[in-house]
């Protein structure tokens, strides 16, 4: 799974800086971290059936992180 995740990032992010196509990039970590981590969040949050706690525990976080991470992204 790791493997296939890291070709998958590394795939998506060659193809973003071809598709630039000369411009500049512009804060690709932010980028790229936040929508890994939303659709991780959304993903989750699916698996656990909306259970802040289980989906705290699947992913090895607080849950008052969970939280907070779920209403930066606007998923409450």
């Amino acid at each position: 799974m790791s493997n296939e995740l890291h070709d998958c990032v590394k795939k998506t992010l060659n193809r973003y800086f071809r598709d630039l196509d000369g411009e500049a990039p512009h804060a690709v970590y932010d980028m790229v971290v936040s929508t890994v981590e939303k659709s991780m969040l959304e993903v989750v949050m699916g698996h656990a059936d909306g259970n802040q706690t289980l989906a705290a525990d699947i992913l090895g976080i607080n849950r008052n992180t969970l939280r907070r991470k779920l209403n930066d992204y606007r998923l409450l």
